[in-house]
Formats: structure tokens, C-alpha cells, sequence
């Protein structure tokens, strides 16, 4: 979270040294610097897309009026934000469907960033797509979401696919066209999330979903 010149500048070399390569597709600024400069990074960026180190440039976890700021200096495209969703984390849903309500849910923490996204094609891309709350663990499976379970479960049996194939077409689903970063090396695992590109999850099934993971529609 550290967006001084210098530093950006160091961790692409160190990218590039440790990736032997000569470019990277993508550089995205993780997490918000309090400190942040725009000017600085502005530079960075102009020097490392001049150079041919970086093609395209995101950001990560990153508010809408954040990224305005970052915009009001850098002349390359904010071509991604990563942001955490799942369907028990769906609290950038929540607060689009909760509206002019004292719920939980309806509190908008991240400054619509949804809908700020699309409004600017910027691709959300989807981190910790099956786990619940921070770093808590996964919800397939788990006992804590009985009643998701057998809802993924009973739409999977429909599909003949996976569980995980089913939670990632939740996600897939949302016309945001988002993608998603599962952090998994297992071959199965993965092979089960790209057959969830391949089902497109009616509305009655998405939000029956999303009901079962504990949300509400007013």
C-alpha cells in the first residue's frame, strides 16, 4: 500500500527479475495509501508504460472518489479493481438492493464501487470467491450455511455440475461481467470453476441463492 515513484518502480523491477520477463499484462496498486501522492504515481506509471515493462493498470480495493483522484493525473485507463465477493460477502450487492432502509445491509461502505464500475468499464475482479467473512474459511461445505448449501447443492444436481462450479456462476452471473481470482492451484478446483463460465443461473436461481446465504430483498 505504498504508492511513492520510488516504490512502484522497485516492485515491477523485482516482478520482472523474479518472473524473468521483460513486461507484466497488468500492474494494479493494491489497498489505499493514505500518503498517496497522484503526481508520483502518475510518473511511475508514464515511465513504466513508456518503457514497455507494464501494459494496463488496475487497482485493489480502492474507492470510487480514490480512483477519481488517481484519474485527475494518470493518462492510462483504471482497467480493473479487485474487491472482495462472494455470496456470503456480498455486502457491494446489499447495499444496491437495500435502498432508503435502516438495515445492515442498505450501509454503503465502499461508495457504490459496483455500479461505479460499470458506470466506468472497469472489471471487478472478484477475490475470495468461496470464503465467508475476512480470512475465515470457506462456506461450501461448512455447517455454519446449511441452508446455502442445499440450495447450491439442489441447483448443482440441475446443472450436473459441481458446488463450486454453481457459486462461481453466482458470481459470473452478475451483468457487471466481473472475473475471479480463486487463489486455488488444484486442477480440479479450477476445472470446476471454468465449467461455471458455461451455466448462466436464472434470476429466480441467483437470487434464491442469495437469499439462502442470510440476505434479504425488501
Amino acid at each position: 500500500m505504498i504508492f511513492s515513484y520510488e516504490h512502484i518502480i522497485n516492485s515491477v523491477d523485482g516482478i520482472l527479475n523474479r518472473l524473468d520477463t521483460d513486461y507484466i499484462d497488468m500492474l494494479l496498486l493494491h489497498r489505499p495509501d493514505a500518503l498517496m501522492q497522484p503526481e508520483e504515481v502518475a510518473r511511475a506509471f508514464d515511465e513504466l508504460y513508456e518503457k514497455g515493462k507494464v501494459k494496463y493498470f488496475g487497482v485493489s480495493n480502492i474507492k470510487p472518489m480514490q480512483i477519481e483522484l488517481l484519474k485527475k493525473y494518470i493518462r492510462q485507463d483504471i482497467q480493473a479493481n479487485q474487491l472482495q465477493l462472494s455470496i456470503t460477502n456480498s455486502q457491494m450487492i446489499r447495499n444496491g438492493l437495500e435502498v432508503n432502509m435502516f438495515t445492515e445491509g442498505s450501509l454503503d461502505r465502499d461508495g457504490s464501487v459496483l455500479d461505479y464500475c460499470r458506470l466506468n468499464d472497469i472489471t471487478i475482479q472478484a477475490w475470495s470467491p468461496f470464503q465467508y467473512g475476512f480470512f475465515e474459511g470457506v462456506f461450501l461445505g461448512n455447517e455454519k450455511f446449511d441452508n446455502l448449501n442445499r440450495t447450491i447443492d439442489e441447483i448443482a444436481a440441475k446443472y450436473n455440475v459441481s458446488s463450486t462450479s454453481t457459486a462461481a456462476a453466482w458470481i459470473l452471473r452478475h451483468p457487471a461481467n466481473m472475473q475471479m481470482i480463486s487463489g486455488t492451484m488444484n486442477l480440479k478446483r479450477i476445472d470446476e470453476i471454468i465449467k461455471g463460465a458455461d451455466i448462466e443461473l436464472t434470476r429466480e436461481e441467483w437470487y434464491k441463492i442469495y437469499l439462502s446465504a442470510g440476505n434479504m430483498l425488501p
